[in-house]
C-alpha cells in the first residue's frame, strides 16, 4: 500500500470547508502545467498554472490560467484597475510566496489574502487541477468551490491564439 503523504495546508483548507478533492501525483521534477497534464494523462486545458503578478504598489496578484494559455497583462491590468503590472521572475515569485516555482498554488497561499484572478475559461469545466502548494502534487477541485474558497474574480485574461 502506498504511504500516505503528509497533509498539505491546501488539503486541510478544502477539508475544513467540506470541499471534495482528489490528489494527482507526478514527478516533482516537472515544473510546468503542460508537463503535469502529460504526466497525469489529462487534457492541458484543465490544468491551471498559478502566476505571480506584481503591481506597482501593494500586494501581488495570483492569476490562474490553463496550461496552454499565455497571460494577457493588459487585459489583467484592466480587470484589476491597474495601469501597469509585471510578471514576477521565478526568484521573485519564490521569495514572495515562500513556495517553489512549479508548486505555487493559490490554495496554499490563502493566508496571504492576495487577490486571485481565475481565467474565465475555467467555467467550461466542472473541476480543474491546481497546485497543492508543493511540486509533484496537484489537486482536482470543483471550479465553483475553488472560486468561492479563493474569492477569485473570473475574467478573460489570456491571449487569444490562432
Amino acid at each position: 500500500m502506498a504511504k500516505r503523504p503528509k497533509k498539505l495546508n491546501s488539503m486541510r483548507l478544502l477539508e475544513q470547508r467540506g470541499i471534495p478533492y482528489s490528489i494527482v501525483r507526478f514527478s516533482p521534477e516537472i515544473h510546468s502545467a503542460a508537463g503535469v497534464a502529460e504526466a497525469a494523462g489529462v487534457p492541458p486545458e484543465i490544468v491551471y498554472k498559478t502566476l505571480v503578478v506584481k503591481r506597482s504598489q501593494g500586494k501581488p496578484l495570483l492569476v490562474m490560467i490553463p496550461a496552454p494559455a499565455t497571460l494577457d497583462l493588459k487585459a489583467l491590468a484592466k480587470v484589476v484597475g491597474e495601469k501597469k503590472l509585471a510578471m514576477a521572475s521565478h526568484d521573485e515569485a519564490e521569495k514572495l510566496t515562500g513556495l517553489k516555482v512549479g508548486g505555487i498554488g493559490a490554495l496554499a497561499l490563502t493566508q496571504k489574502q492576495w487577490d486571485v484572478v481565475l481565467d474565465s475559461s475555467a467555467r467550461a469545466h466542472d473541476s480543474i487541477l491546481v497546485s497543492a502548494g508543493q511540486r509533484g502534487i496537484n489537486l482536482r477541485v470543483p471550479v465553483n468551490d475553488l472560486i468561492r474558497i479563493l474569492q477569485a474574480r473570473l475574467a478573460a485574461v489570456t491571449q487569444e491564439h490562432g
